[in-house]
């Protein structure tokens, strides 16, 4: 075989083969992992609210900003999972405190990993073992249905493995399933496996891996206004309390739920009629 050929073949198995992942300059404070080809794409304006203007989940606040300022100092820190009613600012808690912390600790960084690039987290961890830097990887929304394995990557990466999680780094991932399975998942499993006990282990000790579970349920009335109370002083927008309160029941009565996502939602509208901008 000619040199010819052996280039042709080396060109055609470079082109088959991944490229290394670039190293990012680390300038930014927050950033978004994308596999295939790897890389981490820095994000100039990270989209959250003011950490103040989130109500009604005081003790998850602390809870977490205290663990994160742990982090950050280069102290012990634990995995946090954010669990509970959708719309009750789990996100925007995470975003809100990375923001918050990062003021004082310029160090500390923000990775958010979508769930379909679970299986390349291991790569995404190599460029960050050893970094002076700190990182918080944010996996927003994450669950796993009936034939989904993709937590098999994220079990090893939270306790498993040989090198186990870089000291630099911690996992905050937010879900609305306590376990991150389906119930009837979890259910199904132990009607259908030889050794139930051992099946349905195996599915929920995902969770057991994060040292912080962190609660979220619905918000009462008053707790709904007022997060449109604080989001209109922050803005500048002026109501008075009368008719705040009987739009915002109105809005929250054809929404058919009571959230922070409901209450952020009126407030746009109500933003966008009074010509404000936000």
């Amino acid at each position: 075989m000619n040199d010819d050929v052996l280039g042709r073949i080396a060109a055609a198995l470079e082109r088959l083969a991944p490229a290394p992942a670039a190293v990012p300059d680390f300038t930014a404070s927050a950033y978004v992992w994308h596999a295939d080809p790897d890389s981490l794409q820095p994000v100039e304006t990270v989209n959250r609210v003011d950490l103040s203007l989130l109500v009604g989940i005081n003790r998850s606040r602390d809870t977490l900003h205290e663990n994160t300022v742990q982090f950050a100092k280069g102290l012990p820190a634990n995995n946090a999972l954010l669990w509970g009613a959708r719309g009750m600012g789990k996100s925007s808690l995470v975003k809100a405190i990375h923001g918050d912390v990062q003021a004082t600790h310029k160090d500390l960084k923000i990775v958010e990993v979508q769930r379909e690039d679970l299986p390349s987290i291991g790569r995404c961890l190599a460029l960050l073992r050893g970094r002076p830097e700190r990182f918080i990887m944010f996996c927003d929304d994450l669950s796993f249905g009936h034939d989904d394995a993709h937590y098999k990557s994220l079990k090893a990466v939270l306790d498993g493995g040989i090198e186990g999680r870089p000291e630099n780094v911690v996992l905050y991932a937010t879900s609305n399933r306590r376990h991150l399975m389906p119930r009837d998942m979890i259910e199904n499993e132990q009607q259908t496996a030889i050794s139930t006990s051992e099946a349905v282990e195996e599915k929920v000790s995902l969770s057991d891996r994060f040292g912080l579970w962190l609660g979220f349920h619905p918000c009462d009335q008053d707790e709904y206004l007022a997060m449109i109370r604080g989001y209109c002083d922050a803005h500048g927008v002026t109501i008075d309390d009368k008719t705040l309160r009987g739009e915002a029941i109105e809005w929250q009565a054809t929404r058919g739920s009571r959230s922070g996502r409901v209450a952020w939602q009126y407030f746009v509208d109500l933003a966008g009629r009074k010509g404000i901008k936000i």
